[in-house]
């Protein structure tokens, strides 16, 4: 018969007998079999214990982490606002100078409309709201403020455009006098001073001391400098935009054909050469070789 127990066996010190006890083997398997569970349920405790105190770390970082990007949401939300009110207020500042520039210009070539968003969702006005709706209006806002910022920038480019032509063509008009004096002669029909009866005067005569310094009225380019029995010493300069100048009876020619002059630069000195009844300066303004009276331009 098989022996199904183990044997212990106890030796005191002393002298006395020894000691035997008998378990059996399913006792004994069974407290192996309790401990290893202990020894399990343990471990698996622990380790939960572990995960869910780790699980709560996370979670709380997150939490935390969730509440910064909230406010961080909400902080790019409320400079997106501030952005949109300097793009209106760069849309009115827009529409000002295309105002002032219009009724500035004769020539009317530049437009008053303008374009812009028709309507945006204000971020502050959705902060309430849950995040889905807070993200979907800062996308909107950014897509009409990226469509605005191309607006602006179209607008600007022509507003540039038309200033720095306007700039050219006031560099261009001979707007200064090109001598201080009397004018003794206007633009249009006149007595004839060397015969009898009318014939039209295409420029003005201003008369002051002999020698007196003459300046050019525009920026422009001598494109021509002589004498002539009738005109005497003189010099013409184109302006540009379909300006011309021409200075006759001069006494000295200060500058050179083909040089560039500048609007106040001296440019001539006032005489009598030529066919004249003493010292002035005959002063004519072409607009696209048409005689005009200078006067006109005149500041």
């Amino acid at each position: 018969m098989p022996d199904n127990s183990f044997t212990l066996m106890i030796i005191p010190n002393r002298k006395s007998g020894v000691k035997k006890i008998s378990v059996p083997k399913v006792i004994i398997r069974n407290i192996l079999i309790a401990f290893i569970a202990v020894v399990l349920v343990t471990l698996f405790v622990v380790y939960d214990y572990a995960s869910i105190k780790r699980d709560r770390t996370e979670l709380a970082r997150l939490r935390t982490k969730t509440v910064e990007q909230s406010q961080q949401l909400r902080d790019l939300g409320m400079k997106i606002d501030k952005f949109s009110d300097r793009m209106e207020d760069l849309r009115q500042f827009d529409k000002k100078i295309r105002v002032l520039a219009y009724e500035t210009s004769s020539g009317k070539k530049l437009p008053l409309g303008v374009g812009g968003a028709d309507s945006e969702n204000r971020i502050q006005d959705l902060l309430e709201k849950d995040h889905d709706q807070i993200v979907r209006g800062m996308r909107d806002n950014l897509q009409q403020l990226n469509e605005e910022a191309t607006e602006r920038e179209k607008s600007f480019h022509e507003l540039l455009a038309f200033l720095q032509e306007q700039k050219s063509i006031l560099a261009a008009t001979p707007s200064l006098w090109p001598v201080k004096g009397w004018v003794t002669s206007e633009f249009g029909k006149r007595q004839s001073p060397f015969r009898s009866g009318k014939e039209f005067h295409n420029g003005i005569d201003i008369s002051t001391r002999y020698g007196k310094e003459i300046i050019a009225p525009a920026d422009g380019l001598v494109f021509r400098t002589g004498y002539h029995p009738q005109e005497g010493n003189y010099v013409r300069i184109e302006h540009g935009h379909g300006f011309s100048t021409a200075f006759l009876h001069l006494s000295k020619i200060a500058v050179k054909q083909g040089a560039r002059v500048k609007k106040g630069e001296v440019i001539a000195y006032l005489g009598d050469s030529g066919r004249s009844t003493g010292p002035h300066l005959h002063y004519s303004v072409y607009v696209n070789n048409i005689a005009v009276n200078p006067r006109r331009y005149f500041k």
